[in-house]
Order: structure tokens, then C-alpha cells, then sequence
């Protein structure tokens, strides 16, 4: 119940920001989140979006034992690298672990380069990841398996476009990558 009201607040605070002329997703050109963010890479290095500068920056949240949604964003990801072809080297894909408890930096340091060499993945303790999910009005919660000791995680969908000043511009549901890749080449 409480994540269900949490996903209603969520959409209530997106639901004046609508699909503009100039992006196949939404525009988040007026929004007001998404602009902090401090985590470590797998190499321990704190990292912020400042770093990037210069670049357009993708964030998705996940955890590396998702079953489906997480791998196939970062592999659509992988994808509109592809379709972007020299313009991927002014792009950041940075992929923010939602379960730092199991995604030591040692599984993450494989994990989000497996689907490009250039992704980096970051982590931080609960309070830094419940910092930048608040941040990104990204909504998750631990869910008890049915085995003892076991957990998923729910959390919603999405992918952050950010231009290469470090501000929102596009949200997009699931990543489609040529519609991502279109409004990234806008970006750059």
C-alpha cells in the first residue's frame, strides 16, 4: 500500500510535464529534480554528476539481480550507443544500484560494463541511495522472497537524460533506443 501511494504521488508530480515537440520522450526541460547526485564507482571514487560535465549523462536505477527490467534497459542502453555511433563518446550511461547490500563494487565493476565498456555503475550506503532515488523521484522497496534470507527489489522504470550542463531534459518510461538515441543527438 505504501508504494502504491508513493507511485500515485510520483505521477501527480509528473503529470505537468508532458511529451514535447522537440523530444520523442518526455521533457523534463521544466522539472525540478535530478540534479544531485554523489556515489561511489566501483573503484570506491566519488562520483557526481559535475564529473560529467560536458557530456549528456543517462541514469537509470536497478540491481544487478533483477530478472528482467534492468538488463534489458542497460542492454537497450547499449543499443542507442550503438545507434549513436562517434556521437557515444559525449555520453555517459551511469547505472545507480538500488541494493548496495548485495552489489559489492566488485560485482558492479563487471556487471554494467558487460553491456558497454564505457557504463559505470554506482553505489552508496542506504542513505546516499535514498538520496538519489528522492532525487530522481525514483520509488523502490525491498521485497521478502519466499526463501529465508532472500529479497527482490520493486522499483519503478525509467531512464535521465541529462544535457551536457547537467540538467533534466528527458524522461523516458522504457528505453527505446532509437527514440533515445534521437533525442540525445538533439543533446549533443
Amino acid at each position: 500500500m505504501k508504494l502504491l501511494l508513493r507511485l500515485i504521488g510520483l505521477l501527480l508530480s509528473l503529470s505537468a510535464i508532458s511529451v514535447s515537440a522537440g523530444f520523442a520522450n518526455v521533457d523534463l526541460s521544466e522539472a525540478r529534480c535530478c540534479t544531485k547526485l554523489s556515489l561511489s564507482d566501483a573503484q570506491g571514487v566519488k562520483r557526481s554528476l559535475n564529473d560529467y560535465r560536458g557530456k549528456v549523462v543517462v541514469v537509470t536505477f536497478g540491481f544487478t539481480q533483477c530478472p528482467d527490467v534492468c538488463p534489458t534497459t542497460l542492454q537497450a542502453l547499449a543499443e542507442t550507443m550503438s545507434l549513436l555511433g562517434e556521437q557515444s563518446k559525449n555520453v555517459q550511461v551511469l547505472f545507480v544500484t538500488l541494493d548496495p547490500q548485495r552489489d559489492t563494487p566488485q560485482i558492479l565493476s563487471k556487471y554494467a560494463p558487460s553491456f558497454n565498456s564505457s557504463f559505470v555503475a554506482l553505489r552508496g550506503s542506504d542513505a546516499e541511495t535514498n538520496l538519489a532515488a528522492g532525487e530522481f523521484r525514483v520509488i523502490f522497496q525491498r521485497v521478502l522472497g519466499t526463501t529465508k534470507g532472500t529479497y527482490s527489489i520493486d522499483h519503478s522504470v525509467g531512464v535521465y537524460v541529462l544535457d551536457r550542463n547537467g540538467k533534466a531534459r528527458v524522461f523516458a518510461r522504457s528505453a527505446d533506443p532509437k527514440k533515445l538515441a534521437s533525442d540525445i543527438a538533439q543533446l549533443l
